[in-house]
């Protein structure tokens, strides 16, 4: 069984660049404190217990702060996540993105069969299809381009990952990152999804 070890957030999501804002120094210490509202859904430390919500321990700094911008602005929008954004300050973003990122998520594994479907797509994509290898913007390790819009997806729960490449694949989400995802989840059929789902969430 392949062990993994990094994690994620809101996996693959619209891409927002990253402003002037996001320098901002975050608090971990202030963060945990405001973090008791994210609790309920991702778990104290970002470890979720629910697999339709996703694991935000150890996602990177800069990827939390702009998808809570995104929440917050309207340029992404989810029935749990918006209103809880509207009340956020630019500091308190910063502080719970330094909270969260400084987490280590908890492991997963992937099944033998997993890895033998998956390795492939993930590492060389579909060179027939014209469909990128995943390991170009997310790594060998699924740990992402920090500062760059893509996200650490490895140690997500297979269900959130799994159901996040079937909204891509159907065209429910749209602009920028969200645009390159779509052209690559819509080479893939639902047992390729399943198998890349569970590979990623035993990336380490």
């Amino acid at each position: 069984m392949l062990r993994l070890y990094a994690a994620l957030l809101f996996i693959m999501t619209p891409f927002m660049a990253v402003t002037a804002e996001t320098a901002v120094n975050g608090d971990p210490d202030a963060g945990k404190k405001k973090a008791q509202s994210c609790a309920a859904c991702h778990g104290a430390d970002g470890n979720s217990s629910n697999a339709d919500w996703p694991k935000i321990a150890g996602q990177q700094a800069d990827y939390i702060v702009t998808q809570l911008q995104a929440y917050k602005s309207g340029a992404r929008e989810n029935p749990q996540m918006s209103p809880m954004a509207q009340d956020l300050s630019e500091q308190d973003m910063h502080d719970l993105a330094a909270y969260f990122s400084s987490q280590e998520i908890t492991l997963e594994t992937a099944s033998e069969e997993a890895i033998e479907q998956a390795e492939t797509l993930y590492r060389a994509g579909k060179a027939d299809a014209g469909m990128p290898a995943c390991i170009a913007c997310h790594g060998p390790k699924g740990n992402g381009v920090p500062g760059a819009g893509y996200p650490r997806i490895s140690g997500q729960h297979a269900a959130y990952t799994a159901a996040t490449l079937k909204a891509y694949r159907a065209g429910e989400r749209g602009g920028g990152q969200a645009d390159m995802m779509t052209a690559v989840a819509k080479h893939l059929s639902d047992e390729e999804i399943k198998a890349l789902a569970e590979y990623v969430s035993g990336l380490y």
